[in-house]
């Protein structure tokens, strides 16, 4: 089913159960974030990509305004909660000085595999470790699901947004665990190169080589 729904396009991407801290400074969204609040409506997120706007994007919920100033500035905290297709552009939502778009929602498959989510894990844990960062996930390796981790993978904007548009859960373990598969041994190559250079002007303790 089609919807219209108000819009604020950022660069970034939004997965549901995604905590996502803003600060509102631009009076048209000052506007959006009143009329949410009245209307205890969400709105959506659809991602910037390279300076683009996606057809992809995810409708968060108002969870709480705080700090609002007297030029109308506030921080909000809103949370993640359904993907959606753009199926068109508004350039204004009717009345309004913000934008919006007519959206559907694409079913999405959540059945995933827990072996493979676990190996998922345990090469974020390997790449934390080698990147010397400490990061403490708010479930239990048994309910994460590629949403809850895909920020904590080193993902860029781009792949991010592809994971995105991923409706299988399957298909979304898939591209994490390839996209480990990569970065891991590029990771542990530079902390070896790194511990060389560090190392470089030390004494050696080397064996000679026989011939």
């Amino acid at each position: 089913m089609e919807q219209l729904i108000p819009i604020f396009p950022l660069e970034v991407v939004v997965y549901p159960g995604d905590e996502l801290n803003l600060h509102i400074f631009e009076p048209r969204y000052q506007q959006l974030i009143n009329d949410t609040v009245k209307t205890k409506k969400p709105f959506g997120i659809p991602a910037v990509v390279n300076r683009k706007l996606g057809g992809l994007g995810t409708t968060v919920a108002l969870n709480n305004v705080a700090n609002v100033q007297a030029d109308g500035q506030m921080d909000i905290k809103t949370q993640g909660q359904r993907i959606f297709q753009v199926v068109r552009w508004v350039k204004l939502f009717p009345g309004k000085r913000y934008s919006a778009a007519v959206v559907e929602y694409p079913e999405i498959d959540e059945g995933g595999d827990a072996a493979l989510m676990r190996e998922i894990v345990a090469g974020m844990k390997k790449l934390h470790g080698l990147l010397n960062v400490k990061k403490k996930l708010s479930k239990t390796a048994a309910k994460l699901t590629s949403y809850d981790v895909a920020h904590h993978v080193g993902l860029n904007l781009e792949q991010e947004y592809a994971l995105l548009g991923l409706f299988s859960e399957i298909e979304r373990q898939n591209y994490l665990q390839q996209h480990l598969e990569y970065v891991l041994p590029v990771m542990a190559s530079m902390e070896t190169l790194k511990e060389k250079i560090q190392l470089n002007g030390h004494f050696k303790n080397l064996p000679g080589f026989e011939i």
